[in-house]
């Protein structure tokens, strides 16, 4: 089980650069193409009606002017990483994944 942090780095490196965001607020001004991310979920495996096993789960969307980003293709090879939904806004082409990590 990693740590957000841990997290963060990777995102980096598969970006190539430092515009990966974890919850950004409106205030910051976005260069492209970013990594956009956040905590949605946890999952939680139980044994013996104790959690055994907790892994959060992170929607991180993938924000790039071209509609066929090679980033985007990056995080879906992580593990347990899965494609949730694609929409375009403002010029820009938004790819979300699911990632338990």
């Amino acid at each position: 089980m990693g740590q957000r942090l841990d997290l963060q780095v990777i995102l980096v490196g598969l970006l190539g650069s430092s515009h990966v965001y974890f919850q950004p607020p409106p205030s910051i001004s976005l260069s492209y193409p970013c990594i956009i991310y956040k905590r949605r979920d946890e999952k939680v495996t139980h044994a013996g009606n104790l959690p055994y096993n907790r892994r959060k789960q992170y929607e991180v969307t993938v924000v790039d002017q071209s509609p066929d980003s090679l980033i985007a293709e990056k995080i879906a090879d992580l593990p347990l990483c899965v494609y949730d939904r694609r929409y375009a806004a403002d010029g820009l082409n938004h790819d979300v994944y699911k990632l338990f990590f």
